[in-house]
């Protein structure tokens, strides 16, 4: 049918509306996890850094989108910068990427590495500068019990109540640092447990919104781009992230007024840090609570990973075999064996 002046023009479809491809992101976080588990316990987190990146970078260049980077990888070397297109052209989308969650854990042969991405819909994830926020997430069972501006007392005495426990049933996760010094006598004087760790702020605000990983919720300060791949994976699973703003200078309060954040007090939820429909795809590195690491076969590697997408309202553990030829040797084994 020709065009006339009454039919107007077709917009693009936004990818998230088009024929759904959530399920082709997930090789890229294999592929990332694959090159960095072979840096485990090597004591070089620039090279599993950089190797992840590499392997993320090589996988998302073929697929069929314009994916614009909001957050990148801290990695010198790579391409994943803030600013950079990546793939070969096709529907627009943001990228938030995270090849190496957990390079000091891999460099130290540590537990709970993986590999993520968060996909959104072009223009919808926000550019922030690279700084800390104050963060607490938790499940759905605790969805709005919580309140970052109230007492970390009476926030873990809400989630106790929503899950119909004792205080002190309740398990808080906490990055081991200096800063959460006083955070964790609060806990302590709470009543509450603690499990601290080293690296994975992203992980322990997936752990607090999945059964089984028996942790109820994940708090304390991390940086912005942990804050946004942590919303994006609480959009899907159905819990809930409140976060804040935490300048260590005057410079970075500055920043904020640059890109219109006059209030650095403001508290922002979830759909603010990741609006709209949302792709989440997780592989383990190293093993966790949450995913298993790569495990290196005589001829094939076997990797453990998490999809969701709220656009298929789904959420999928995926075990993958990955063949290094094609004359294979071995037999592919059930899981757990």
């Amino acid at each position: 049918m020709t065009q006339t002046e009454s039919e107007p023009a077709a917009e693009p479809t936004p990818v998230l509306q088009a024929p759904c491809r959530c399920q082709s992101y997930l090789r890229a976080t294999e592929h990332a996890a694959l090159r960095a588990a072979r840096w485990l316990g090597r004591a070089d987190q620039e090279a599993a850094e950089e190797s992840a990146a590499d392997g993320m970078r090589s996988t998302l260049d073929t697929l069929p989108i314009q994916g614009r980077i909001v957050f990148g990888s801290v990695a010198e070397e790579g391409g994943l910068v803030p600013g950079a297109v990546l793939g070969t052209g096709g529907p627009e989308v943001d990228l938030a990427l995270d090849p190496l969650e957990g390079r000091g854990v891999v460099a130290r042969g540590g537990n709970g590495a993986m590999s993520m991405i968060a996909v959104g819909e072009p223009g919808r994830l926000l550019t922030l500068p690279d700084m800390y926020m104050r963060k607490l997430a938790v499940g759905p069972r605790a969805r709005g019990a919580i309140d970052l501006l109230r007492p970390v007392a009476e926030n873990i005495e809400a989630i106790a109540d929503a899950f119909g426990r004792r205080v002190n049933d309740v398990t808080t996760i906490v990055l081991d640092r200096p800063r959460h010094h006083d955070l964790i006598e609060e806990i302590r004087a709470a009543g509450a447990r603690i499990k601290l760790i080293q690296d994975g702020d992203v992980t322990a605000s997936i752990s607090a919104a999945i059964r089984g990983t028996n942790d109820h919720l994940a708090i304390g300060i991390g940086g912005t781009r942990q804050a946004v791949l942590s919303a994006a994976a609480l959009r899907c699973l159905g819990g809930e992230l409140q976060a804040q703003f935490w300048p260590t200078s005057r410079r970075e309060i500055d920043e904020l007024r640059e890109i219109g954040i006059e209030d650095y007090t403001r508290l922002f939820h979830t759909e603010d840090l990741a609006p709209g429909e949302m792709i989440v795809a997780a592989t383990g590195v190293s093993n966790g609570d949450l995913l298993r690491g790569v495990r290196f076969l005589a001829d094939s590697a076997r990797t453990h990973s998490l999809l969701m997408c709220t656009r298929c309202n789904w959420v999928r553990f995926v075990d993958g075999i990955h063949f290094f030829a094609r004359e294979r040797r071995e037999e592919v084994r059930l899981l757990g064996f």
